[in-house]
């Protein structure tokens, strides 16, 4: 803390001695370009009319030694002067640079909702304050949006392990337990663990995608979504869910590990959230200086105010389901992936049920290393 105060000080006697330079270097000039020419000017006399007998001093001009002693007495009145100027503007101009580093002091996890507002006027200083606000803007949102998914990632976790335990204990109280009570139990507990090893694998998917794309490949949507779709037919034929599609060549950039996790989760979600005898399309077109897939299905009817939320993690239109019939990530993952290759996701409800989501890339070839 001392050694900052010492800096902030250091920088604005700095600035003062700057400032202070500028005003006498301006009144060195004042005397050089304007005192000094005034010392050779002599009283005038019309032509022709004769010498006084005695010339007063009035008559004369004003004597160099009389200037240039007023000047030095000027030039050292104007040190202090000069000094005491340049050590307020310094300070006024270091005031938004004081604000912005108290509050950034008293900032923390914990207190990010303070706020710089540093006003007007609009210069250099004050456009860094309202940079970092915003930037204490989105941290803090980054804050509770960690801290809610920690809690909602604690409590996903927490259930199933506390059912196992329960199992667990019950089936050692049961005296009369045989063979195949406990073989029961077992089966039960490796049910609850693939649960349970699933949801770390989707949570783990929603991590490496909000971790940003580390890898650029040309591929084609269609081929992605082909090899998606054979993978679910049958989970598809087991519901009762007509699974069709569209494919056109749809050629993009992107990470191919992540862009088939997009696909694979809409799929996914589009089954799992349908009734038998619905219905999923895929789509991939190609358009303008854009690739889009589109994947619609049948389903419950969605409020229009709810859509937004189910990108959230570990969000679902009826929380009250048993948890086995999803994580509430799908979607999240969508999200975390569309917002990693900078694409644009759409999703609208369906007046007779389901969804229709659209995710757009940008067509083409991967961007330089560079960026």
């Amino acid at each position: 803390m001392t050694s900052r105060k010492l800096a902030r000080r250091s920088l604005r006697k700095r600035l003062a001695l700057v400032y202070a330079a500028g005003v006498y270097a301006a009144g060195v000039l004042v005397l050089v370009f304007v005192d000094l020419p005034l010392a050779g000017i002599q009283e005038t006399r019309p032509a022709g009319l004769p010498e006084p007998s005695t010339v007063t001093e009035t008559e004369s001009g004003i004597g160099l030694p009389q200037l240039l002693t007023g000047s030095a007495v000027a030039l050292v009145v104007l040190v202090p002067v000069a000094l005491a100027l340049g050590w307020y503007v310094a300070g006024r101009f270091l005031d938004p640079l004081r604000a912005i580093t108290a509050t950034a002091q008293v900032i923390s996890a914990g207190n990010l909702h303070r706020r710089l507002d540093l006003g007007e006027p609009t210069d250099e200083l004050t456009e860094l304050g309202h940079t970092l606000d915003d930037l204490f803007a989105r941290l803090e949102a980054s804050f509770d949006a960690q801290r809610h998914f920690v809690a909602n990632a604690s409590h996903e976790l927490r259930t199933p392990l506390a059912g196992l335990r329960t199992l667990l204990e019950v089936a050692l109280a049961d005296p009369d337990a045989d063979a195949g009570t406990l073989r029961s139990a077992c089966q039960e507990a490796l049910a609850l663990g693939g649960y349970q090893e699933r949801l770390v694998e989707a949570l783990l998917a929603l991590a490496t995608s909000e971790r940003g794309v580390t890898r650029w490949d040309t591929l084609d949507l269609a081929d992605v979504a082909g090899g998606v779709l054979a993978s679910r037919r049958d989970q598809a034929t087991r519901r009762g869910v007509d699974l069709t599609s569209h494919l056109t060549p749809a050629v993009t950039a992107g990470d191919p590990g992540l862009l088939e996790s997009l696909v694979a989760n809409l799929v996914d979600n589009a089954i799992r959230h349908n009734h038998a005898g619905g219905h999923v399309k895929v789509t991939t077109r190609t358009s303008g200086t854009q690739v889009a897939l589109t994947v619609v299905n049948s389903g419950p009817v969605v409020p229009e105010d709810q859509i937004q939320r189910l990108f959230q993690p570990f969000q679902k239109l009826a929380p009250e389901r048993h948890g086995r019939d999803g994580y509430g990530l799908g979607l999240a993952i969508v999200s975390a992936v569309t917002q990693a290759h900078h694409a644009t996701l759409a999703a609208r409800a369906r007046p007779e049920g389901g969804l229709s989501i659209t995710v757009r890339f940008t067509h083409g070839s991967p961007p330089s290393q560079g960026q």
